[in-house]
C-alpha cells in the first residue's frame, strides 16, 4: 500500500461510516412519507404539495454551512422528495417531447427523477393531457432570456382552466453532441433554429465550414446526429444521456446566463410558502391613464412586479391582453387587497396561479 492510500484510507472510512447513516435516516424519511401517505389516502390529499416541498428547501439552504453549492443542496433533496413522494404515488408529467429536450430536463428538474414523463408533440396536446386528467402536471416554456416569451404558450394560458403551480428557472447550457472525433470532421449541425440562434457566435468561430439545419427540436438533432460521424447536434444533458452521444464542446451559448423559464400547470392551486409569485392576465378600458391607475394598487400596497407584458386580444380593435407577475401569494392581505383593486379597474380579469418562486437550479 502506498503512503498515499494509506492517507486516504481513514478518510474513506469516515465516508463510508457516514454513507450508513445517511441510508439508515434516508430509510426513516422514506418511511415517513408511507405513514403520510396512509393519512393523506384517507381524506384525498394531493400527493405533491409544492408549497411544502418549496418551504423544505428554503429551510435547509437557510441552514446550510457549505461547502455544497446550494444548488446542489436543491437538486439532491428534491430527488429525496421525489423518491419519497413515488411511495405515496407517481406523479404524471407532461411536457413537450420528444424525449432529451430541455422540456423534459425542466420535468427532471422541478420533480425529481421519480415521475412519470409524457411527451407530446405539441403545446395543446401537453395541456389537454392534464386537462383530460391523464396526467397531475404539465410542464409548458414560457420564456428565454435570449429570444423572449413563448407567445404560443401566453394565448394558452388564456384558455386554460388550468392553475400555475410551480415554476421552473433552467439555465440553457448547450453542447454540441457528435460521433465525430474532431470539430474538422463535422459537416453539418442540426438544431431547433432557437439554439442555432443562440450559438451563433461559437458556430462561426468553431464550426465556419459546417452547414447549419434548423430541425423540429433538438432531440431530433440528437437523433440524426446519432446516427452519423460528421453530423453533430446542439443540445442539452438530457438529450446528452438519452442518445448516448459523446460531447465534443460544452458550454457553446453565445450568453452565459441564457436560461429558459418554465411554468408547471395542474389542478392543484398552492397554498402560500413564504417566497410566492402571482400570474395575472388583464385587459384594461380604453381610457387615457388607464394603464397607469392599473398600476396604483400595487404600489400603494407594496405589491413588486416583476413581469409586465402585452399581447393583441385579436379582436381587429387594437385591444391587449397584459401578462403580469407579481411578488407574493395571492392569499397575502397586500397582494389580497391589490388584486382586489386592481380586478375593479378592468374589463377583463384572470388570476392564472400563486406558486413558489423557483430555487437555484443546476444542471445535471
Amino acid at each position: 500500500m502506498s503512503s498515499g492510500d494509506s492517507d486516504l484510507t481513514p478518510l474513506r472510512n469516515q465516508i463510508d461510516a457516514i454513507d450508513s447513516q445517511l441510508l439508515k435516516l434516508l430509510n426513516e424519511r422514506a418511511d415517513l412519507a408511507k405513514r403520510i401517505g396512509h393519512v393523506k389516502a384517507k381524506t384525498d390529499a394531493p400527493v405533491m404539495r409544492p408549497e411544502r416541498e418549496a418551504q423544505v428547501v428554503a429551510r435547509l439552504l437557510s441552514e446550510s454551512l457549505g461547502p455544497l453549492p446550494q444548488a446542489s443542496i436543491v437538486q439532491l433533496f428534491r430527488e429525496v422528495m421525489s423518491a419519497c413522494r413515488a411511495m405515496e404515488r407517481r406523479v404524471a408529467v407532461a411536457y413537450l417531447g420528444p424525449e432529451g429536450t430541455y422540456s423534459e430536463q425542466a420535468v427532471w428538474s422541478h420533480f425529481g427523477r421519480f415521475v412519470t414523463a409524457m411527451p407530446e408533440s405539441t403545446l395543446e396536446e401537453v395541456l389537454r393531457n392534464v386537462e383530460t386528467q391523464a396526467s397531475d402536471f404539465c410542464v409548458l416554456p414560457v420564456e428565454n432570456s435570449t429570444e423572449g416569451s413563448v407567445t404560443r404558450t401566453l394565448d394558452l394560458l388564456l384558455q386554460t382552466g388550468l392553475s400555475i403551480s410551480g415554476e421552473v428557472a433552467l439555465p440553457i447550457h448547450h453542447q454540441l453532441l457528435t460521433n465525430a472525433a474532431t470539430l474538422a470532421s463535422v459537416t453539418e449541425v442540426c438544431a431547433h433554429p432557437q439554439a442555432l440562434a443562440q450559438c451563433k457566435a461559437w458556430l462561426q468561430a468553431h464550426l465556419p465550414q459546417a452547414r447549419q439545419t434548423p430541425v423540429s427540436s433538438n432531440a431530433e438533432g440528437a437523433l440524426m446526429a446519432k446516427s452519423s460521424f460528421s453530423v453533430a447536434a446542439i443540445a442539452g444533458q438530457a438529450a446528452r444521456e438519452r442518445y448516448e452521444l459523446p460531447a465534443l464542446a460544452e458550454h457553446i451559448q453565445d450568453d452565459a446566463s441564457n436560461q429558459t423559464r418554465f411554468l408547471v400547470l395542474g389542478q392543484l392551486k398552492p397554498g402560500p410558502s413564504g417566497n410566492d409569485r402571482t400570474s395575472l392576465i388583464l385587459a384594461l378600458p380604453n381610457h387615457p391613464g388607464a394603464v397607469y391607475r392599473m398600476l396604483e394598487p400595487l404600489a400603494v400596497n407594496g405589491v413588486s412586479m416583476t413581469r409586465f407584458e402585452s399581447r393583441p386580444a385579436r379582436t381587429g380593435r387594437w385591444e391587449y391582453y397584459f401578462y403580469i407577475d407579481v411578488l407574493g401569494h395571492q392569499a397575502d392581505p397586500n397582494v389580497a387587497k391589490a388584486l382586489t383593486e386592481l380586478e375593479a379597474q378592468t374589463s377583463f380579469f384572470k388570476c392564472l396561479g400563486s406558486y413558489p418562486v423557483a430555487p437555484l437550479q443546476s444542471v445535471f
